[in-house]
């Protein structure tokens, strides 16, 4: 059972669904026994209930006529649900080819995308291959944007920093 409630306090509407001893005003809190509060309508239809919730909120705000040339709820999502235009649609109907701004958009202008910092991007290298070679580490930067140049660089700086050690044309972070 559903029934439309409101708050003597704060005038606010709601539906209650079933029946509990004491209600709780979802606006200002107050709690009232199920008893006490004004009940403007019971029903067992969840969607009657919800009409009627809107109908009085409409009243509320002078816009009772409006509301009463408008269908139920139930009515309102179908026809909502009928006039959504979807993303192909609407592409088509724009003069836009749709395989083509889905390929656009699969794919990044710039080339590689570059996920951090040239330096983050080395090291990354170095974290994700077991003891690399200088070529396996630029092959991993290029894949991401990297230059070589600046892959034997950093390798140099890192190496003089003591951060990563090279052996045999091995590189290891330490």
């Amino acid at each position: 059972m559903y029934a439309v409630v409101g708050c003597s306090e704060c005038s606010n509407l709601w539906i209650i669904e079933g029946r509990s001893e004491t209600t709780q005003c979802p606006r200002c809190g107050t709690r009232t026994a199920y008893e006490k509060r004004k009940k403007f309508v019971e029903t067992d239809d969840a969607a009657h209930a919800r009409d009627v919730r809107a109908s009085m909120l409409a009243n509320r705000q002078g816009e009772g006529e409006a509301f009463a040339e408008l269908d139920s709820f139930d009515a309102l999502e179908d026809a909502v649900a009928d006039g959504v235009v979807d993303d192909e649609a609407y592409l088509e109907e724009s003069g836009l080819d749709v395989d083509a701004v889905d390929a656009a958009g699969e794919r990044d202008p710039r080339g590689p995308t570059r996920s951090g910092s040239k330096r983050e991007i080395v090291e990354r290298a170095l974290e994700a291959l077991e003891e690399p070679t200088e070529g396996e580490i630029v092959d991993y930067a290029a894949e991401r944007g990297v230059g070589p140049e600046y892959v034997r660089d950093a390798l140099e700086k890192l190496t003089h920093r003591g951060v990563v050690s090279e052996s045999r044309g091995r590189y290891r972070l330490l």
